[in-house]
């Protein structure tokens, strides 16, 4: 069932040629002059869990405009989802760094209400396996629930390692759902 259907002609002033845009629940043929670049499905998934302790081990960084193109970097390599050069200013990001190079980070972008997206999770191939997301995620889980906040995510279906941490960490599974990347064609 189409529960969604983007206004394509509204959209279309907004959308540069080749630009990618998300939608979520909706499927059919994209109209003329545009395409379905990927579909795929995600989970929506709502913190549960008891606020974690404090680690004073662990000290991430607060990540500022001038790490972006550390930040695209690793994004770049990594695929954590959607992230461009202004994502930063959606909410906190904070990351850990060996040496110049960002090596793993996280942040905050949707916010609706006292609901708080979790977002841009993601360790360099080389330091994955390390906590060092995990810990990050613990930071911004955190910062959120101090402030009323409840923290939620997206995960794709298929990164069966990212859902399970999430869930031994405390988030459940509110949703399912489709979810495809549209494009202007040229």
């Amino acid at each position: 069932a189409n529960l969604v259907r983007p206004e394509f002609a509204d959209l279309a002033p907004f959308c540069e040629a080749g630009e990618r845009f998300y939608v979520g629940g909706w499927s059919g043929t994209a109209p003329a002059g545009w395409r379905v670049d990927a579909e795929a499905t995600l989970l929506k998934m709502v913190w549960q869990g008891a606020a974690p302790a404090a680690d004073d081990h662990f000290m991430p960084v607060r990540l500022t405009p001038q790490h972006v193109p550390q930040m695209l970097d690793l994004v770049a390599l990594t695929q954590p989802g959607p992230f461009g050069p202004r994502t930063i200013e959606l909410g906190e990001y904070f990351g850990f760094f060996e040496g110049e190079r960002l090596i793993a980070m996280a942040g905050e972008r949707m916010h609706a209400g006292r609901l708080r997206e979790i977002s841009g999770v993601c360790s360099h191939p080389d330091y994955q396996g390390r906590g060092l997301a995990r810990h990050l995620m613990q930071t911004l889980l955190r910062r959120e629930l101090q402030r009323g906040e409840l923290p939620f995510l997206h995960v794709m279906k298929s990164n069966a390692n990212a859902h399970g941490m999430y869930e031994r960490m405390g988030f459940r599974t509110h949703q399912e759902q489709v979810v495809r990347v549209l494009s202007r064609s040229g």
